[in-house]
C-alpha cells in the first residue's frame, strides 16, 4: 500500500501499463479531478488533449517500447518510457457469432468468446450495442470494449441465474457465499459481470457497460425489496488482482461496482452514471477488501458515490476482515448521497482509508461516516484521513452518524437512545477522523454534524485548514438520518459524544445562530480560529466549559 499512498506531485506517473493502454497522471500540485489543458505526445506524434488529471492512452501494440511525453504549451511537465505488456492473442467476439445490432441476444457468443480465452489474451467487443443477460469472468484474461462498443444488459429477470447467498461446506465447518446483499448473505440474481475467485483481470477501454436498468424494471420502488436482491453492475467476490479503467458505466439495477472479499484492485479513469433519483445505485462499495486505489473517477449516482462496507454483524464477527488500505484520489463525486461514505455496515471495521485531492459537486454529504449500536465491537473504525478535498453546493460537509436508522432496527430504543447505555458485543468504535486542507463553498444545512455515542465516544476529531461558508439562499434540510436530528440550515459545528476535538485554521462563514455547539467533549483544543466564547458560541456543561478555557 505504501507505494499507492507516495507523493505523486514530483513527476509523471503511471498508474496502469496493460498490453493495449496505459494510464499515466500528470504532476500538478493541489489538481483534483481536473488540471489545466494539456498535449499528449507518444514517440512526438500528438494523440490527444485532456485536462484531466490521470488519463489513459489506448489502442496500442502489445510489447512495443514507447515514449510518453506530456506538455503544457513549450512547458515539459513528463517524459517516460513504458513498454506494453504481452498479448497472445485476441478473440473478436464477432468470431464467435455476437451480431451487435442492438437486437439479437449475443450472450452466449460472448460467453463463448471469454471461456475459450487462453491465459494473458484479450475478448475484444467491438463497435457495436450488444444485447446480453449476464457474463461470468475468468481468470488471467482482458476484457476490452473498444471505442463505440456498448455492452447493453437485457433488464428481464426471468431470465437471469440466482446465486444462492450461502452454501454450507461438507466439512460442516467453512461456507462458500456465492451473493451478497447489503452485507449478509442473501440470494441475489447474478450481477450483469460476476468474477467468482478470479485473479488477473482487466475489464478496460473507451465503450459503455449498460445495466439496462429504469423505472420500469429495477427501480421501481415496489420491486426494491423483492427477493432475490437486484443484480450488481460488477460483483467482484473473493478476488484478486482486477483492474476496470477507461470505461462508462451506467444505469445499473443496483450498487454499479460491488468487490467482495477482495483483494489488489485498481479502479482507474472510469465514469459511473446513474439517475439522481434511481434507487441503491451506490457507484463503488469495497466490501471487505484490502489494497484498493479508485483514481481519476466520476460519480453521478443515486446513492453513495463511494461507500466503504465490511458486512453486517454475522459477516463481521464470523470472518472479521476489515476493509482497509483504500486510497481515493483525483476523482469528481457530482450528485449521490455522499461523496464517500464509511458503513453503515462495517461490522468488521474500516482501517487506513486515504481521501486525497477530490472534488465534490452537489452531494448531500461529504464525508459520511454511518454506524450504530449493533454493528459490534469489531466494528472499529481507524485511520481515516480526508485531505485537500473541494466541496461545492454540498449540503453538510462533515457528518459522523453513530445513529444511523436505516434498517429493520434503525428506528428501536436501542439504536435511537441517546443515553449512555451499557457497552455490550454489538457497541462499535469510532477512531480518530482527521480532516485537513478542506475548501467547502455554498453549503447548506450544517457545516460540522458528529455525533458519537456516549458510552463509546469519538476517540478524536482534527481539523487543520477547513474553510466552510454557506449559500446565500441556503436549502433546509437534515444533517444526519437519525432520529432527532431536526431539520435546519446554515448550521455551524455541531459535537456530541467525542474524547478529543482540536480545531486549527478552521473558519465558517455565513452561519446563523452559534458558531458551535459543543457538548460532552473531554478535551478541546483551538488555535483561536473561531470564537469559541463557552457563555455564547459552545454550549456544554460546567465542566467542559472550564476545559475549554
Amino acid at each position: 500500500m505504501e507505494s499507492m499512498m507516495e507523493d505523486r506531485s514530483t513527476g509523471l506517473q503511471l498508474l496502469l501499463v496493460t498490453s493495449r493502454s496505459l494510464v499515466f497522471q500528470v504532476p500538478d500540485q493541489g489538481a483534483d479531478y481536473h488540471t489545466q489543458g494539456y498535449e499528449v505526445y507518444l514517440d512526438d506524434v500528438q494523440r490527444l488533449t485532456s485536462c484531466k488529471t490521470i488519463e489513459t492512452l489506448s489502442r496500442l501494440e502489445p510489447n512495443r517500447e514507447y515514449r510518453l511525453r506530456v506538455q503544457r504549451g513549450d512547458r515539459l511537465l513528463g517524459e517516460l518510457k513504458v513498454r506494453t505488456k504481452e498479448e497472445f492473442v485476441t478473440l473478436n467476439v464477432r468470431d464467435f457469432g455476437a451480431r451487435g445490432d442492438g437486437i439479437a441476444d449475443d450472450t452466449l457468443s460472448i460467453q463463448a468468446a471469454i471461456l475459450s480465452c487462453p491465459q494473458n489474451s484479450r475478448v475484444l467487443i467491438p463497435e457495436g450495442v450488444f444485447r446480453f443477460t449476464n457474463l461470468f469472468l475468468k481468470s488471467n484474461i482482458t476484457l476490452e470494449l473498444d471505442e463505440g462498443a456498448i455492452l447493453r444488459a437485457i433488464p428481464d429477470k426471468t431470465r437471469l441465474p440466482v446465486l444462492p447467498g450461502r452454501i454450507e461446506s461438507y466439512d460442516e465447518e467453512r461456507e462458500f457465499f456465492p451473493a451478497t446483499w447489503e452485507g449478509d448473505p442473501l440470494d441475489s440474481y447474478a450481477s450483469i459481470l460476476t468474477g467468482m475467485y478470479v485473479e488477473n483481470v482487466v475489464i478496460c477501454g473507451r465503450g459503455v457497460l449498460d445495466g439496462g436498468a429504469d423505472f420500469e424494471n429495477w427501480w421501481n420502488t415496489e420491486k426494491c425489496k423483492n427477493d432475490p436482491a437486484r443484480p450488481r453492475m460488477v460483483f467482484l467476490n473473493h478476488c484478486r488482482n482486477v483492474v476496470v479503467q477507461g470505461i462508462t458505466i451506467r444505469n445499473s439495477p443496483a450498487w454499479n461496482l460491488l468487490p467482495f472479499f477482495s483483494r489488489d484492485l485498481k479502479f482507474l479513469d472510469l465514469c459511473i452514471e446513474s439517475p439522481s433519483n434511481s434507487h441503491n445505485t451506490d457507484g463503488l462499495d469495497p466490501e471487505s477488501c484490502t489494497n484498493v486505489e479508485i483514481a481519476g473517477v466520476y460519480f453521478s449516482v443515486g446513492d453513495d458515490c463511494i461507500a466503504i462496507k465490511s458486512g453486517k454483524l454475522y459477516m463481521g464477527k464470523t470472518y472479521k476482515t476489515p476493509s482497509k488500505d483504500i486510497f481515493i484520489h483525483h476523482c469528481l463525486m457530482e450528485k449521490g448521497h455522499g461523496g464517500v461514505t464509511i458503513g453503515s455496515e462495517i461490522a468488521a471495521g474500516v482501517e487506513n482509508i486515504r481521501i486525497q485531492d477530490c472534488r465534490f459537486v452537489r452531494t448531500d454529504r461529504g464525508l459520511r461516516i454511518k454506524t450504530r449500536r449493533g454493528r459490534g465491537r469489531d466494528s472499529y473504525l481507524q485511520g481515516i484521513v480526508f485531505d485537500g478535498v473541494r466541496m461545492e453546493g454540498v449540503m453538510t460537509p462533515f457528518v459522523i452518524n453513530c445513529f444511523y436508522y436505516c434498517g429493520p432496527d434503525g428506528k428501536s430504543e436501542y439504536v435511537s437512545s441517546k443515553d449512555k447505555l451499557p457497552v455490550d458485543q454489538g457497541t462499535p468504535r469510532v477512531g480518530t477522523i482527521t480532516m485537513r486542507n478542506v475548501v467547502c463553498t455554498d453549503c447548506h444545512v450544517a457545516g460540522v454534524y458528529f455525533y458519537g455515542l456516549p458510552e463509546s465516544p469519538i476517540e478524536g476529531v482534527v481539523m487543520e485548514n477547513v474553510r466552510i461558508s454557506f449559500a446565500e439562499r441556503a436549502r433546509s434540510g437534515k444533517a444526519a438520518m437519525m432520529t432527532g436530528c431536526q431539520a435546519g440550515s446554515r448550521q455551524g459545528i455541531f459535537i456530541r459524544n467525542v474524547k478529543k476535538v482540536t480545531l486549527k485554521g478552521v473558519e465558517l462563514l455565513g452561519y446563523e445562530g452559534p458558531c458551535a455547539d459543543i457538548q460532552n467533549v473531554e478535551t478541546y483544543e483551538d488555535d483561536g480560529c473561531l470564537d469559541m466564547d463557552p457563555g455564547t458560541g459552545i454550549q456544554g456543561d460546567e465542566e467542559w466549559s472550564k476545559k475549554a478555557q
